[in-house]
């Protein structure tokens, strides 16, 4: 059995939250369209997987990691000279796919507690009000809606999420870096967990500033604007061109997060490295 090796991380300032966001945005920006098609083309994957019966719904969020591992080759890929292609998209099938399938399954696990330990604080108003059975009549769809508009809104249960989200924060710093580590130094799943945990913690600030920036990037831009829309614009134009504005926004900001995540591992564990450029024949996994 190999000796556990101690893995080198960089530790950073608050600002480089937002740099990670930018650098993410430049290397986008410079493959606009090979990034849109390979995101589209996860989404298609995942939509299938979901729609499979009895395991879709448990399936999407354990081969998330799988998945991240091609957002990872992809941008490697494009650092080297070359361009995002749809079979980076799964490379992860092909890189370490057991420990990969490990992760989802601390994924899954860590945010099922994360939830119900909202019943801790609020009593279990939340999880009736998210475990009650489908409405299929539009008189049921009205009722449950004006439920959870009700639970929503109540101060317990506001408090119940955020402690939910508290709970979270160990398994999503848990789970920040570790699939890159998984695949670009070829860490079993339990070390990549715990060293990744223990670079997010020593990086608390930039990452805090990276969710802030996500938030209002995120939430409050594409909130505001639609807000001003509707103010200034009768209801249905508002609405039309609020949809024409926002969705082309709104994949470009979610490929920058896919992209983000790349940069932020090289920059946390590779810091300072020369990229070698990208020859024939080479794969993520000859590093």
């Amino acid at each position: 059995m190999d000796a556990p090796r101690d893995v080198v991380y960089t530790v950073h300032e608050a600002r480089k939250g937002v740099a990670w966001l930018k650098d993410a945005w430049a290397l986008f920006s410079r493959a606009r369209m090979p990034w849109l098609f390979l995101l589209a083309t996860y989404y298609v994957v995942m939509m299938a997987v979901d729609l499979v019966p009895f395991v879709g719904q448990l399936a999407v969020p354990l081969i998330k990691p799988v998945f991240a591992v091609g957002f990872l080759a992809a941008a490697w890929t494009q650092e080297r000279g070359g361009a995002p292609r749809v079979p980076d998209l799964f490379q992860g099938f092909r890189s370490n796919l057991r420990a990969l399938l490990v992760l989802g399954v601390v994924f899954v696990a860590g945010i099922t507690v994360a939830v119900m330990s909202t019943a801790l604080v609020d009593g279990g108003k939340l999880l009736d009000t998210l475990t009650a059975p489908a409405p299929t009549t539009a008189e049921e769809r009205e009722a449950w809606s004006a439920t959870l508009n009700a639970t929503l809104l109540d101060g317990r249960t506001q408090a119940a999420m955020l402690f939910a989200v508290l709970v979270a924060l160990p398994t999503l710093a848990a789970m920040w870096f570790a699939p890159g580590l998984v695949v670009f130094q070829d860490l079993p799943a339990t070390s990549a967990l715990v060293h990744s945990l223990r670079a997010a913690m020593a990086n608390w600030r930039p990452l805090a500033v990276y969710g802030l920036s996500v938030f209002v990037m995120g939430g409050l831009v594409p909130g505001v604007a639609l807000a001003i829309l509707m103010l200034v614009l009768p209801p249905s134009v508002a609405s039309v061109l609020g949809i024409a504005l926002l969705m082309p926004y709104v994949f470009f900001f979610a490929a920058t997060l896919h992209v983000s995540d790349y940069v932020s591992y090289r920059d946390v564990f590779h810091a300072g490295e020369t990229l070698a450029p990208l020859t024939p024949g080479r794969s993520l996994t000859d590093g």
